[in-house]
């Protein structure tokens, strides 16, 4: 009879977890860097008891972190995974009821931004002996239906361990998941309380380290010879690099090939840093949030070559921003879904083996120098743009001496360091930044935007700071999105975690009240005010003191009005050895330059309000530019 050990199911879990390792290109690393988790009823005797047993007997086998939200806690392991280009990432507990349902919102990020991370909420009774449970959901239709199964749509894989023998499959398969360049993202399996505490004899092979390849498919022949012959054939091609091209680890490639070709490339939020700022081919970002420059070559592009993009409404400007009647493209990407997208030559295949096989197949072809002289030319006016919004002739150029929100983040990007990371995802700052942000190091920017999950920022800061531990990171926050998540700020402190977290107090929803004015709407319901004794919510603003707040959390917080006290609360943050929150009102009526592009957000078709029928007729236009993009991908 082969060897086994007696343990509980989740003794055995985090026993099996610890000894799981990721390689791809031969490096091989620890699939899981730690678990985080917050202990309920659901499983503090469970997986709680099984992480305890492991930090006092193998203190290196799997970090325990303490979270302060169930959802902060995904975000934070999916940032981690994200700068570790997805070969590594945490694993995230809590009990069953809320605490697992808090985690929906971390899973369908995870997943639509295609980063792994491993769920393992408690559930109810498997053996239903004491139902109906504190927390369980109980439906006259099913029995065995849980809040758990909301975890379903918004995960890649999902298991439910009813019983022992069942864990070795589940975990398995999990593993595959999650190490699948393809098909990775939120993977969920969900633990029955009882379930945890049974124990059942393993056998010991289940414990031995396993080694999970990430595969880099290689593209074939044939399609990269089709992707060539329609690359020679354009006059005015442009490179739309996505978050693909980080994944593959493709920087170098896609550098290599567009100094080869000449070729310019547009950056979608996830593609930012895959050329520096200042590169020659490179002309930032693109769509509804790009610059003029990536934008005017885009309207005229003959040939789209997308490369580890999804083509979001964002980078396609929902459709509108790429308007050469005779628009090709071709696609570049690991996942079918992608690669077949606006009924372009398909290339289904790592992007570094594809690009540095269509530079082979390119040798010697470069777009004309008169092409490169345009680009270029467009490219100088928008580094003049972005100069006069971060350097503004009268410094604090808003109202009652403000900074605007494009001083604050021209500073940050002037006194960071090259290898410093900015951290983002909702608001009006994620535009900003992907207009202005001058990345200079691959790793350099790292926006969600995928979900723009309000409350991400200071979660994702640590999990940016956890994977980058030597460089500085910047957490870049407004009011709005502050007020949903700041908890984690505790947990910086808890670990010892250094992030600068630059506060940015405007009193409301920037962004939303910019789009809502924009759609005729007059930002009804963006701003924090009293309410009036007219019943609306238009009295004066109110009086909260996000700093105080800061400050009660554990962290040194500085307070500053001027563009000289900022710089040198930069300066002094960057000293410190531990977080710290720098504060700062900003005038919310003064944006970024605009992008001359458009974002598909439907307007009201009938109204009363001129405002609305205003925008209405704005609306219209706009939608008349929109295209299918279905034409033959070939032509012969």
């Amino acid at each position: 009879m082969a060897d086994t050990i007696r343990l509980t199911v989740a003794q055995a879990t985090v026993r099996f977890l610890a000894a799981q390792y990721s390689e791809r290109d031969g490096v091989r690393q620890k699939l899981f860097a730690g678990c985080f988790g917050i202990f309920g009823h659901g499983n503090v005797a469970g997986l709680g008891q099984a992480l305890l047993q492991a930090e006092l007997e193998e203190p290196d086998a799997l970090r325990y972190v303490l979270g302060r939200n169930e959802q902060a806690m995904v975000h934070t392991a999916v940032a981690y995974a994200r700068t570790q280009d997805r070969l590594r990432t945490w694993a995230v507990s809590s009990s069953v009821g809320p605490g697992a349902t808090n985690m929906v919102t971390g899973a369908a990020l995870a997943t639509i931004n295609r980063l792994p991370v491993l769920l393992l909420p408690a559930d109810t009774f498997a053996d239903r002996s004491a139902s109906p449970l504190l927390q369980e959901l109980e439906l006259p239709s099913a029995g065995d239906v849980t809040v758990n199964d909301c975890f379903r749509p918004v995960s890649k894989y999902f298991d439910r361990v009813w019983r022992p023998e069942q864990l070795p499959a589940a975990l398995l398969s999990a593993m595959r998941v999650l190490t699948d360049p393809v098909e990775t993202g939120a993977v969920t399996v969900c633990f029955p309380q009882d379930v945890q505490a049974q124990a059942h004899d393993w056998p010991v092979e289940l414990f031995a380290e396993r080694t999970w390849h990430v595969a880099r498919p290689l593209p074939e022949r044939s399609a990269v010879a089709r992707a060539a012959e329609v690359i020679r054939s354009a006059r005015r091609p442009l490179v739309v690099a996505g978050g693909g091209v980080h994944y593959s680890g493709a920087v170098e490639a896609l550098t290599a090939f567009c100094e080869a070709t000449g070729i310019p490339v547009g950056q979608s939020q996830a593609g930012k840093g895959t050329l520096a700022w200042d590169h020659p081919q490179c002309l930032g970002a693109i769509g509804s949030t790009g610059t003029t420059a990536a934008n005017a070559v885009a309207a005229e592009a003959d040939v789209v070559i997308g490369i580890g993009t999804r083509y979001s409404d964002f980078t396609t400007a929902s459709r509108t921003a790429f308007a050469h009647p005779d628009v090709r493209f071709v696609n570049v990407n690991v996942a079918p879904i992608d690669a077949v997208k606006h009924s372009g030559v398909s290339v289904v295949a790592d992007a570094r083996e594809t690009l540095e096989a269509l530079a082979a197949a390119l040798d010697g072809h470069a777009v004309d120098a008169s092409y490169v002289e345009q680009y270029r030319a467009l490219d100088a006016e928008w580094a003049a743009t972005v100069d006069a919004a971060y350097h503004p002739t009268t410094p604090n150029g808003g109202a009652d001496g403000l900074l605007t929100q494009g001083e604050v983040l021209g500073m940050v990007n002037d006194l960071s360091d090259p290898r410093d990371v900015v951290v983002c995802a909702a608001g009006s700052m994620p535009g900003d930044l992907h207009k202005l942000w001058q990345t200079r190091d691959p790793k350099g920017y790292h926006v969600e935007y995928g979900y723009s999950c309000m409350g991400y920022e200071v979660a994702g800061g640590l999990g940016v700071a956890l994977g980058s531990p030597d460089r500085d990171v910047f957490v870049m926050v407004g009011d709005g999105s502050y007020l949903m998540m700041a908890t984690e700020l505790v947990t910086a402190v808890q670990e010892g975690l250094k992030v600068i977290v630059v506060l940015v107090q405007n009193h409301g929803f920037a962004s939303i009240g910019s789009l809502s004015e924009s759609l005729g709407s007059q930002r009804f319901g963006t701003s924090y005010r009293y309410r009036s004794s007219s019943g609306r919510l238009d009295g004066s603003h109110l009086p909260v003191d996000l700093a105080a707040n800061a400050e009660s959390l554990g962290v040194p917080v500085r307070r500053v009005r001027s563009a000289e006290d900022f710089a040198a609360a930069v300066h002094a943050a960057k000293a410190d050895a531990h977080a710290s929150v720098i504060h700062v009102e900003t005038d919310p009526l003064i944006g970024a330059p605009d992008s001359r592009s458009w974002w598909d957000v439907p307007v009201s078709e009938t109204s009363t309000l001129a405002s609305t029928q205003s925008a209405r007729a704005t609306y219209d236009a706009h939608k008349a530019r929109q295209r299918p993009f279905l034409a033959p991908a070939e032509k012969h």
